[in-house]
This record gives C-alpha cells, structure tokens and sequence, in this order.
C-alpha cells in the first residue's frame, strides 16, 4: 500500500500479499520473486524486485518504456539469467532441474509473437500443439477464442500486426497453461482490436481458470483489464497492490476558487480547514458536506464570492505520475 507524506509516495513494508492488513484475506501466489536483480554490463536494469502476483489475477505490470519490464518477465520464463535473487511459480522454486516442469503449466507471449511466415495459423499452432503435447481439440478452441476461424487458413507471413498478435496469443493458450505471460500484446493493434484484446485476457481466469500477469505502458490499459498491479520504473518496483485499492488511496479534495482567495484561505483556516493554493484556486481536504456547506456559508457571511466548488480525484495517471515523477504514454 502506499503513503502520501508531503507529496511524495512510498511503499509500506507490509504489502497486503504476504502481511495482509486486518480484515483482508491472504491470497495465494502465482508468481513471488525475492530481490531480482539483472544487470547488462554497468546497466543494472532490474534491481532487488520482489513480485507477488496472486493466483487467479490479471496482474498488469506497468512502467514506461524501458523499465525493466520485459526483463523481469523473461527472467521468471527462464530465457534469463537473473543475477541474483529467487523465483518462485506456484510455491515451486523455479531452476535447472525443474524449469521445464515449471514451464508445462505456463503460456507465454514475450515482446513479439514468433511463427512461421510460409505456414497457415492454423499450422502453425498445430506445430505448437505437438510441441506442448496437448489435445488436437485445443487448436480448434484457441483458434475460436482468439476469434481466427476465418484466417487460420491464410499463410501466417500475410498476417497483419494484429492477427500475428492474436496467433502469438492463441499459441500461448495451447495446453490451457495455469499462468499466462503477456508482453505489451496490444502493440500495434487498431482501437477496435485494442478493445477485443483487453476483452479476451478478462475473460481467461475465469474462462480458464488462469492467473494472467501482463505488461504495458500505457496506462488506461492496465486500469480498465488488470486487478492487480505493480508499478516499476528504472528497474525498481516502486509499487504494488490490487487496482481497487490503489484508487481507495488516490486523494479526493475540494477545489475552490472566490473572488478574494487570499482571505478565504485565512476564513477557513480559522474554522479548522486547512487549505492551499493551487493556482487560482484552493485544495482543501475531503470532508462531509454538512462541513462544506458550513465553510460556504461562513465565507459568504464575511461577503467572499463563491465562484466555483468541484471535487478532484487523483486517477491512476495522476498517480503514476507521482510515483515516477515523469510523463509516460497515455
């Protein structure tokens, strides 16, 4: 969970994985890492990441461009080396002797999806489907859940960047894996198949009974498809907690803006409203809105013009942009 203490925001020690608060269940892992590190020459681009991903979530790993993102997923993939720490998969250590039973239970979709240009979709999947040992039925059903009946029988190289994406998708599926790792899959899509994208990994946990853990930096994706999500920025995880509580945190306060905001501010500071500039207008804390109405009332009294009272939310952009202190693609 986080704090808000003078403006900058912290992660309390006890995240409500592993110490959960009173009253909040504990939940079972799919994915735990403990001080990931990977460093490429003096780079370090992951540094100490401790992962918690609860089973049964869509757990969106957010940061800009170049956080560290990728990385870390291929380093619980196995396709790198971390250079120090531990990864765990459903309780189970992940190393050399067991990454390949490890592996069997999970599906994957790293950076871009990769195929055979000469050979149809549906080829193609069948080569993965032999591969994975999985039943002849199942390419039929990932074919139908990715919504590539129609193209399976087109050669996989005319694809557009869209149905490569879809392809890579459907193959990750095949042999119906317990987790499921996605790597930006909406890169490149069109806004209609954006929307289909976030549409199907919804549904996979409980069409599948899958935990999803899924990258990108775009921020209104992970808000409206994850319920779960951390937060790395220059290789550190500087956040991490359900979605829903994220917003419980994001601070409500009253804008107002008067004809006389100088002596507003000191009216209502002696009636216990502390308040402060912002512009052209005041921030006051949230409050009831008997207190409010008393505020107002009291400013009118001392003949101050009330010119506009709204409530102000933080959103997740809002907050992201606190945590990172910088601007990433929307």
């Amino acid at each position: 969970m986080i704090v808000d203490e003078n403006n900058k925001w912290h992660i309390r020690s006890e995240t409500f994985f592993g110490c959960a608060p009173e009253g909040r269940m504990d939940m079972m892992t799919a994915i735990e890492t403990e001080q990931l590190c990977k460093s490429y020459g003096k780079h370090m681009c992951v540094k100490n990441v401790d992962l918690r991903v609860p089973e049964g979530s869509i757990y969106g790993f957010l940061g800009p461009n170049g956080a560290g993102k990728s990385t870390t997923m291929k380093m619980i993939l196995g396709l790198v080396n971390a250079d120090q720490g531990q990864i765990s998969v459903f309780g189970e250590e992940m190393n050399r002797k067991n990454r390949l039973d490890v592996l069997e239970r999970t599906g994957s979709l790293i950076e871009s999806p990769s195929y055979y240009g000469h050979l149809t979709g549906r080829e193609n999947l069948e080569i993965v489907r032999v591969l994975r040992g999985a039943d002849k039925r199942e390419v039929d059903e990932a074919l139908k859940t990715v919504r590539m009946e129609k193209q399976q029988n087109k050669k996989a190289g005319a694809y557009s960047l869209g149905m490569k994406q879809r392809l890579g998708l459907a193959a990750a599926l095949l042999g119906k894996p317990k987790l499921l790792l996605l790597d930006e899959p909406t890169n490149g899509l069109d806004p209609a198949g954006i929307q289909e994208m976030r549409e199907l990994i919804r549904s996979l946990p409980e069409r599948y009974g899958m935990t999803v853990m899924v990258s990108s930096h775009l921020l209104s994706e992970i808000d409206q498809m994850a319920t779960h999500t951390g937060i790395i920025h220059k290789g550190e995880l500087i956040f991490q907690d359900s979605l829903e509580h994220l917003h419980e945190h994001s601070r409500k306060r009253l804008l107002l803006r008067t004809d006389r905001n100088g002596a507003a501010l000191r009216i209502l500071e002696e009636l216990g409203c502390r308040g402060k500039m912002m512009e052209d207008r005041i921030s006051l804390p949230d409050m009831e809105d008997e207190k409010v109405a008393l505020c107002i009332a009291s400013l009118v009294r001392q003949d101050i013009g009330i010119l506009r009272v709204e409530e102000y939310q933080r959103n997740l952009e809002d907050i992201f942009l606190s945590l990172t202190g910088k601007q990433v693609s929307l």
